[in-house]
């Protein structure tokens, strides 16, 4: 499979895997940057807070199975433009639906990190509780405000949130349809990294790195046991736990692992 590369004449938002050509994004909606094995995906509609319109789903729909896809991606980071993270929703046209892209970054085996780097608020959150690790700004105000306007999350807010923070906390937010600063963020789980003003991508890449040092498998296994594990029994769960780890020790990385450990160096892995 060809590496997912950014090509000369086709823009720096184009990029193709094999023979497949992924669509040209329009300008301004989603960023795509690559840094070795890592992938940023800024949403750039900054005006609107980085609201997520039609568009910006369509790119995240077909850009993320194809970053899962790529095995030379290692990591996504989704950040935002400006002074926002996203904000919401673009207001949606009469006899339009709800639109969703949740659900494609949370489909995505590689680990993503939002990077917060401003308010994360309604459909901007549920993008962000998608994400494996959330690494915020103090400033930034985070809330489920749809009860407020009459409606209900729908890009998996409701479900998320509840299993991330417990129904109790999350039915808070949902129904005062409150907001809450990066600190209060912080110490209710929600986010898992606080950095100081200015610091950001200092934090962000720190996480990064962390994660880099890992096995590509075996990261994309550890998502699978605790995201698949949530909707099982305890037992049903340590069996998918010890199912995953039989195929994990056929895997090149897992023999690179212990070799390193016994020659007391930092493991080379491959992802194979």
């Amino acid at each position: 499979m060809t590496p997912l590369a950014v090509h000369g004449n086709m823009g720096p938002d184009t990029y193709q895997i094999a023979s497949h050509r992924l669509s040209p994004m329009p300008a301004g909606k989603v960023v795509f940057r690559r840094s070795g094995g890592v992938v940023y995906l800024t949403l750039d509609r900054p005006r609107t807070g980085n609201r997520l319109s039609a568009d910006m789903a369509d790119a995240l729909l077909q850009w993320c199975p194809a970053l899962d896809q790529d095995p030379t991606v290692r990591l996504v980071v989704l950040t935002g433009r400006g002074a926002c993270f996203s904000c919401g929703w673009e207001p949606l046209r009469p006899g339009q639906g709800p639109v969703r892209a949740a659900g494609a970054l949370a489909a995505v085996h590689k680990p993503i990190i939002a990077a917060v780097n401003g308010d994360c608020t309604d459909q901007g959150l549920e993008l962000a509780l998608a994400c494996d690790i959330r690494v915020a700004v103090p400033e930034a105000r985070f809330g489920l405000t749809h009860t407020a306007h009459g409606l209900i999350p729908w890009d998996g807010g409701t479900q998320r949130l509840s299993r991330l923070l417990g129904p109790a906390r999350a039915m808070e937010m949902l129904l005062l349809a409150e907001l809450v600063d990066g600190q209060q963020a912080y110490q209710m789980g929600l986010v898992h990294r606080l950095a100081e003003s200015g610091e950001l991508w200092d934090v962000v890449e720190e996480v990064a790195s962390r994660i880099l040092g890992g096995a590509s498998v075996a990261l994309a296994y550890a998502k699978e046991a605790v995201h698949h594990g949530m909707d099982m029994t305890l037992e049903q769960g340590l069996r998918l736990e010890a199912d995953l780890n039989f195929i994990l020790h056929s895997t090149s990385d897992r023999a690179e692992g212990i070799r390193s450990f016994l020659e007391r160096r930092s493991p080379r892995f491959t992802g194979e």
